[in-house]
């Protein structure tokens, strides 16, 4: 029998790779992903007026994630030029060059194609149409070719607003007034808290030569704009219940919280502090999401016509 050497080193199994992991993980943004799919919830249950299929549910929340995460992969491609300019983004995996530039647009082709056929499967046509528009825009057009102009940013609120759109379609099954109402709100949402962090990171943007409000205007003006901005988003959201869409908390809720974010980022618009006046107005924004998307999903108006009782799932809520 042979005697073991003990002073030959052998090496231990590999573990998991977690910072590769990470580092694809990253590449889909998935805090984009998250407060995309935020929104998009709240779109479906407002499509759904109290009668939610679940099922339904969880393929539209996961096709849309799918392909966001495919759009963002294949954006950090794109924008991987822009990235090392940046402050904030120089560290990016595509920056450093930590993952190959072929296998980061593999992976963001393989998200979009596999997010679509969720849908496509799962859904009817016209939430898939919508997605693939969304992707279609964010990607091709703003991406590729306008994100560096001064229409960026309204190019971008479009692609933005395609989430939730698609997923009241998904549920409701139709392209109506509160559909089209709901991608206007979603799109000037976009704008004031585009142009908050626009304010925040005016510098990198700047030096990366990216033509957004701050950028061309200057931080003051954009700050005595950004009112204008957010009064003309909340009244568009309020639409939901002039059309009898939603109901009294809906339109207190976001009322109050509309009137609020345009008291603080005018009140404060002398701020010496630019970057903590604009962190203060993206709080805003975020809440914001989260109540149009909590008080739409509750606070509903049931339909005229209601689903024939054997098609309908359990009720979720009742109406306010």
């Amino acid at each position: 029998m042979k005697s073991i050497d003990r002073n030959v080193y052998i090496p231990a199994h590999k573990p998991f790779n977690t910072v590769a992991f990470k580092d694809y993980l990253s590449l889909t943004k998935p805090g984009i992903i998250l407060g995309n799919l935020i929104s998009a919830a709240g779109g479906f249950f407002l499509g759904s007026r109290g009668y939610p299929d679940f099922q339904l549910l969880a393929a539209t929340l996961c096709g849309i994630a799918l392909v966001i995460g495919g759009a963002c992969t294949l954006n950090n491609g794109i924008d991987r030029d822009i990235d090392a300019l940046m402050q904030r983004t120089r560290n990016r995996p595509l920056v450093k060059k930590r993952i190959p530039l072929i296998h980061a647009y593999l992976l963001g082709w393989t998200l979009a194609l596999l997010g679509l056929f969720l849908l496509f499967h799962y859904t009817d046509g016209l939430a898939v149409a919508i997605t693939g528009i969304g992707f279609a825009v964010y990607v091709g057009v703003y991406s590729l070719w306008l994100k560096r102009s001064r229409y960026g940013t309204w190019v971008g609120s479009i692609s933005g607003a395609a989430p939730p759109l698609a997923a009241y379609c998904a549920a409701s099954q139709q392209l109506d007034t509160a559909g089209i109402i709901l991608f206007a709100i979603y799109v000037l949402w976009q704008l004031p808290h585009a142009y908050a962090i626009a304010v925040l990171h005016k510098t990198d943007y700047a030096r990366a030569s990216i033509p957004v409000l701050p950028v061309v205007r200057g931080i003051n003006w954009t700050k005595r704009a950004m009112p204008v901005y957010i009064g003309l988003f909340t009244l568009c959201a309020l639409l939901l219940f002039f059309t009898h869409n939603t109901g009294a908390i809906y339109f207190a809720a976001i009322l109050f919280l509309g009137l609020d974010w345009m008291r603080v980022v005018w009140r404060d618009r002398n701020e010496a502090d630019s970057r903590r006046w604009a962190r203060k107005s993206i709080g805003y924004s975020i809440a914001m999401v989260v109540a149009l998307s909590l008080t739409m999903s509750m606070d509903f108006s049931t339909p005229v016509t209601p689903l024939p009782v054997k098609d309908r799932p359990v009720k979720l809520f009742a109406h306010f």
